[in-house]
């Protein structure tokens, strides 16, 4: 994606907390094998991100009805993380020659699709996306009978993509002086959900 230097965020342990933060990601890659292209496909869908390898490791499933699985298996696959967001006002400027911005936090991860067919294997990606959201359900899941949770994950394909390149990208106005900055981190944080989110990162990265 396009980021100015300034913007560009490659600390690992930030990424991996914004991953984790806003899991619920876009997966872009073709809907076809390599012999036949067609334009890109997005599927959306919840994550587990596991601090595991040199850039994390990322599990989820598909419907196994949605064939973009079967273009998926084996090959790069760009996932996009949209942290918060929020329009930027012109007034916050002290140049009275500004114009309207957006700053936003998104984090771009590629890796290759491995799919996860096996009952087992699917069992235990479940459990983690349950952990990861509603641990309590566990216990439900479990006591649920057998057959029917089989039809269940009959009805899904599993995945791994262990993170080969990431990308951070971090616009929080890194790029104005610091009495910009302090006018947008003080509209920021008495904003919304998003922009109080912004004010915390421009907090921490900014200085």
């Amino acid at each position: 994606m396009y980021s100015p230097k300034f913007n560009q965020i490659s600390d690992r342990s930030i990424l991996i907390e914004v991953m984790q933060a806003y899991s619920f990601a876009i997966l872009f890659g073709p809907q076809s094998d390599p012999q036949s292209p067609a334009p890109l496909v997005a599927t959306h869908l919840p994550l587990v991100v596991k601090d595991e390898g040199p850039h994390g490791l990322l599990e989820g499933h598909f419907a196994k009805a949605n064939r973009h699985w079967q273009a998926l298996a084996g090959r790069e696959t760009l996932v996009v993380f949209s942290g918060p967001h929020s329009y930027v006002s012109p007034t916050l400027y002290v140049d009275q020659l500004s114009v309207p911005t957006w700053n936003y936090v998104a984090v771009h991860a590629y890796g290759t699709l491995e799919l996860v067919e096996g009952e087992a294997g699917k069992g235990a990606l479940l459990a983690g996306l349950i952990q990861a959201n509603e641990p309590a359900f566990a216990e439900h899941w479990h006591a649920m009978p057998e057959g029917f949770r089989r039809t269940m994950l009959a009805g899904i394909v599993g995945f791994r993509i262990p993170i080969a390149r990431i990308e951070g990208k971090f616009k929080i106005s890194q790029n104005r002086d610091p009495q910009e900055r302090r006018n947008v981190h003080a509209a920021h944080a008495a904003g919304t959900v998003d922009q109080q989110a912004l004010a915390r990162w421009m907090a921490r990265l900014n200085g």
